[in-house]
This record gives C-alpha cells, structure tokens and sequence, in this order.
C-alpha cells in the first residue's frame, strides 16, 4: 500500500507511507526527503 503524506518542506518532493514505513523523515515537525533531512544534519 502506498499513501500520500506530504512534500518535502525543502525540495518539495512528494513523500509517501509505503507499506507502514514513511518514505522520508519527520524532524522538527516538518517533513524531509532522505537527501534534504540528511543535509540538515
């Protein structure tokens, strides 16, 4: 199952719940992509 979340706050792509897991990170109580949350750490 694949759901709609949200976008990345930064890059604005679109981030999915892909079978229970979040394609993405929540931090700081905004969603990320992979690549934008790891450049914000």
């Amino acid at each position: 199952m694949r759901e709609l979340v949200g976008t990345c706050t930064v890059c604005g792509k679109e981030i999915y719940c892909e079978d229970g897991f979040l394609n993405g990170e929540h931090l700081d109580n905004e969603l990320y992509c992979f690549d934008c949350a790891a450049e914000k750490e």
